[in-house]
C-alpha cells in the first residue's frame, strides 16, 4: 500500500532550545529546525537567525542534570545550544568528535614564551632591580631587615618542633674572646663598619652574613676549627660580603623571586616563603665575582690584622678531607669559585717575610669553642 502525502512534507526536526552566546548568563529562547538542503541546524529567535553546519556540531557532556543535550559549534569557543529533544543526534556525523580548541604549535609557542619570560624576570630583571634598590635602602632599614631575618632563621632551624628559636650562645668568656677577634679585624678595616656578631647553638658547619652588618656563626663551625686563625679567616670573608652589601642584594633577589612565583603559583607567602628565604640566606651562593671579591678582601684584611691568611685554605682542606666536597660549610663556601682554587688562593696570599700574631690565647680559644656548652 502506497501512502501519498498531500501538501508540504513534515519538518524532520522542530524543537525549542536555549541559546547561550557566552557573553551573558541568561539563555535566549530559540526555535530550532533543520535545513535539509544545506545540512544545517537553524536557530531563530527575536534577535537573529543562526545556522550551524551539522558536520561542525559537537556534543558536550551535561555536567548538571544529565537530561539535556548541550551542543557547541566546532569553532565557537563559548556559544552553546541546550536541547531536551535528542532526535538531532542521528543527524550529527561528528557529534562526539573532539573539537580542536587551538593549534598545538601556537599553544606550545605561547607556553615556551611564557616560561622564557618568567626565567628572564627571575634571572635578569629581578637581580638587576635588586642591585639598584640595595643602594637606596637606608642603614636603619637594612639593619631592620637583617634583624628580622635572623629571628626567622632562628625559628626555622629549631629541631625540637616546639617553635623555640635556636639560642644565641652567651657565655661571658666566650663572648669576650669573640669580641677580641672582632676588634682585631675591625681595627684593620679601612673605614668604620658597624658589625653585630652572633653564634647560634647549632651543629651546622656554617657561617653567613645578613643585611645590616650581621655576621652569624654556627657553633658547629667553631668546634670544627683547630685554631682561632681559621675562625678569623671565615670571619674576614663574611666581613667582605658585608662591605660589598652582598647579603642585602641577595635578600632582595630572593624576595623578588618569591613575589614572581607567588603571582604564578598562587599564595607563596607565609611559612613556605619564610622557609624558602631562610634557606636561600643560610646557603647563600653569591656570584663567582662576589665570592672571589670576598676572598680577596678577607685575605687582605687578615694580612693588615697580622693574621695568617693561609688559615682559610688549611681549614677548607681539612674539612674537605674529613667531610668530602659538598658537606656542611663546604656547601656554603665551595660554590663559587671551585674549592681547590680558593684553597690555592689562600695558600699563596701569605707575603714573604710575613710574621703573624696570635689572635687569641689558648684559654680564650678554649672559651670560644665551649661558649655554647
Amino acid at each position: 500500500m502506497t501512502v501519498i502525502h498531500v501538501g508540504p512534507r513534515p519538518d524532520p526536526f522542530l524543537a525549542t532550545g536555549l541559546y547561550f552566546d557566552g557573553d551573558t548568563a541568561v539563555g535566549q529562547k530559540t526555535a530550532v529546525s533543520m535545513d535539509e538542503e544545506a545540512a544545517a541546524l537553524v536557530m531563530t529567535d527575536a534577535d537573529a537567525t543562526r545556522r550551524w553546519p551539522l558536520s561542525d556540531i559537537r556534543v558536550l557532556p551535561d555536567l548538571a542534570g544529565r537530561d539535556q543535550l548541550v551542543l557547541r559549534l566546532r569553532d565557537e569557543a563559548v556559544a552553546r545550544l541546550v536541547l531536551t529533544d535528542t532526535r538531532i543526534l542521528a543527524r550529527l556525523p561528528n557529534a562526539y568528535r573532539r573539537a580542536p580548541t587551538a593549534k598545538r604549535g601556537r599553544l606550545l609557542g605561547w607556553a615556551v614564551a611564557a616560561i622564557a619570560s618568567v626565567a628572564l624576570i627571575i634571572t635578569v630583571l629581578v637581580p638587576t632591580m635588586a642591585d639598584q634598590l640595595a643602594d637606596y635602602i637606608p642603614p636603619e632599614g637594612e639593619r631592620a631587615l637583617g634583624e628580622t631575618t635572623l629571628d626567622q632563621i632562628r625559628q626555622a632551624l629549631d629541631d625540637s618542633g616546639m617553635g623555640t628559636p635556636v639560642p644565641l650562645c652567651s657565655d661571658p668568656e666566650g663572648v669576650a674572646a669573640l669580641d677580641k677577634m672582632q676588634a682585631r679585624l675591625t681595627e684593620a678595616l679601612p673605614a668604620q663598619t658597624p658589625l653585630t656578631v652572633h653564634v647560634l647553638d647549632h651543629r651546622m658547619l656554617n657561617a653567613f652574613a645578613l643585611p645590616g652588618g650581621y655576621v652569624v656563626f654556627f657553633s658547629g663551625l667553631i668546634k670544627a676549627a683547630d685554631t682561632p686563625e681559621e675562625v678569623a679567616a671565615v670571619f674576614a670573608h663574611e666581613i667582605g660580603h658585608v662591605i660589598s652589601r652582598d647579603p642585602t642584594r641577595h635578600a632582595l633577589r630572593s624576595a623578588g623571586s618569591i613575589g614572581v612565583l607567588g603571582l604564578l603559583l598562587g599564595d607563596f607567602a607565609g611559612g613556605a616563603a619564610v622557609l624558602f628565604l631562610t634557606e636561600q640566606l643560610i646557603q647563600a651562593s653569591y656570584s663567582r665575582d662576589a665570592e672571589a671579591a670576598a676572598d680577596a678582601f678577607g685575605q687582605s684584611l687578615l694580612i693588615r690584622a697580622e693574621i695568617d691568611p693561609s688559615a682559610m685554605g688549611v681549614f677548607f682542606q681539612r674539612l674537605k678531607d674529613r667531610y668530602g666536597e659538598r658537606d656542611g660549610i663546604l656547601e656554603h663556601f665551595a660554590s663559587h669559585p671551585a674549592l681547590s682554587e680558593r684553597i690555592l688562593s689562600a695558600d699563596i696570599a701569605l707575603p714573604d717575610g710575613f710574621t703573624p700574631r696570635a689572635v687569641l690565647s689558648d684559654e680564650e680559644w678554649a672559651a670560644l669553642q665551649s661558649m655554647c656548652d
